[in-house]
């Protein structure tokens, strides 16, 4: 029988708590719609009485139709010399209407004299009573003991006893808080059995990042027993963050055979839920991430390539379609044979011997200039076809100009002419714009679009320059890469140049290549 550990979600509280991290109210509800369809068991929707939007959460949440996620309301144990019905925060906790709150107190014995200036025995009461308090509300108490692994080194005889407090209370779970973020796994493991030997009740744990080790000091946790997980997607939190729910999801879903999470069909959403909440929350990816990051399943040297394509386990861990992610497979001058025929394959190009070492062979001259595609697979494949003898240009380039004046009451002023031939016409436009890029697509796309009306469809969505030769000073070359999406696909093109326009011009050609020939036909 597998032993069920419950993901209790703090993504829209704890999360929302990192650096520059600030959800809407609709965010909110979107993303608790996407954490239900995941499968997480709690949902921790905010602090109703911290500020209105986390009490218009509350009241709009009651009218989403959640599958399988519990909506938990947050709040802290009464102030003291206060009864605790008479407590504004646990007032408020019953009236947003939750089946389930959470609720933290102190644990550490510094936190409860010098903190809340109390003594000991006052914050047992203030335990006990809000938790006693909620209970007789009908409510189901998650009980959140705030520093308890930093209060247990201090003393933890008291660490304890506020623990028993709130279990002789009622509470239904009991949540170690590693909040500080500094403890080891073994310190973890050592505390939560000292809980164990003094409470029946079931224990959950709630880890923070300063460490680099919160998912080990949660699987630390529950290997000695602990049943629940609080986390958040993607590990956002204040400071280093709290521990990702991703690893942690994963981890215990794929390398553990006695636990059970989640619902056997809904790991697949994993990376999906990850990049829709680092969308939602405006932050860039972690293409790094382990599990669900854009690079997590990426291979780049020849080496592994090769034996990748003969056995992928021998250098992945875990399918990448068990947390819905993909392999991803890079070109670059370390790429061997490997990488090129894998790549080629991929977009369903022909692999003979000859054309695979002269790509190869460019490849690697190319980016001794200065290129990357490993951002840039569209140009590649562009590459790959000029070097088959299979490149017909959907247009021919005759030229373009850039002219950047200073107005003398405004800003600068760009515009851009574009000279270009499709058969046996030439279109000569011109564009103004908010800058060079954005004023040359303006012309191409002026002078392309009655011949290909499907170019609507493309948008730009990044544009990012790197200095490749520093030392050259205002002469050093440019790299410039630019994504670009349709409602299909997003590909990313790279141009190089000692002149950051036309490096801007390569990029963007092969942009508007690439989506002109995914049609294959003109109108």
């Amino acid at each position: 029988m597998k032993r069920r550990i419950s993901i209790y979600d703090t993504t829209l509280r704890d999360g929302s708590q990192g650096e520059g991290v600030n959800f809407s109210l609709q965010d909110k509800l979107a993303i608790t719609q996407r954490l239900d369809a995941l499968g997480v068991d709690f949902i921790e929707g905010g602090y109703p009485l911290s500020n209105p939007k986390d009490a218009a959460y509350f009241q709009q949440v009651r009218d989403l139709k959640l599958k399988h996620a519990r909506v938990s309301a947050f709040g802290m144990t009464r102030k003291r010399d206060i009864q605790a019905k008479d407590d504004i925060g646990l007032r408020a906790l019953v009236d947003a209407g939750t089946t389930v709150v959470t609720l933290v107190g102190k644990t550490w014995d510094l936190h409860a004299t010098e903190v809340l200036g109390v003594s000991l025995d006052e914050n047992l009461k203030m335990i006990r009573e809000s938790v006693e308090f909620l209970r007789s509300q009908n409510r189901e108490v998650i009980y959140d003991a705030e520093h308890f692994f930093d209060g247990y080194k201090n003393n933890p005889e008291y660490a304890l006893r506020t623990l028993k407090a709130a279990a002789e209370a009622g509470a239904s779970v009991l949540v170690l808080c590693d909040t500080n973020g500094g403890s080891l796994p073994a310190e973890v493991a050592r505390a939560v059995r000292a809980l164990q030997e003094v409470v029946s009740a079931p224990i959950g744990i709630h880890t923070h990042n300063d460490g680099e080790l919160a998912v080990a000091n949660t699987l630390a946790a529950i290997e000695v027993g602990a049943s629940q997980v609080q986390g958040t997607i993607n590990g956002i939190g204040e400071r280093c963050g709290n521990v990702d729910l991703c690893s942690v999801i994963a981890n215990l879903a794929l390398k553990y055979s006695d636990y059970q999470v989640l619902e056997a069909d809904r790991l697949t959403h994993l990376t999906e839920v990850s990049r829709y909440v680092y969308e939602t929350a405006n932050m860039n990816f972690r293409s790094g991430q382990p599990f669900v990051g854009s690079s997590a399943f990426a291979h780049k040297g020849g080496m592994h390539v090769h034996a990748v394509r003969k056995f992928a386990h021998s250098y992945e861990h875990i399918d990448p379609s068990l947390v819905g992610n993909e392999r991803k497979i890079l070109v670059s001058e370390l790429s061997g044979r490997s990488n090129i025929a894998e790549k080629m394959t991929e977009y369903g190009l022909d692999q003979e011997p000859a054309l695979l070492a002269k790509v190869l062979d460019q490849v690697q001259e190319l980016e001794n200039q200065g290129y990357q595609f490993e951002a840039a697979e569209a140009s590649f494949v562009l590459l790959v076809e000029k070097l088959a003898g299979r490149y017909t240009p959907m247009f021919e380039r005759l030229g373009y100009r850039v002219r950047v004046e200073a107005a003398r009451n405004g800003g600068p002023t760009t515009e851009a002419t574009v000279k270009v031939q499709v058969g046996d016409q030439v279109e000569h436009t011109v564009s103004e714009g908010d800058g060079p890029v954005n004023a040359l697509d303006g012309a191409l796309r002026k002078a392309l679009q009655p011949h290909f009306p499907a170019l609507a469809e493309m948008t730009l969505v990044d544009y990012k320059v790197r200095v490749i030769n520093e030392r050259a000073g205002t002469a050093a070359r440019v790299r410039v890469v630019i994504e670009s999406k349709d409602d299909q696909d997003v590909w990313g093109t790279v141009g190089v140049s000692e002149n950051i326009i036309d490096a801007s011009w390569i990029a963007l050609v092969d942009a508007i290549e690439h989506k002109l020939r995914k049609g294959h036909v003109r109108a």
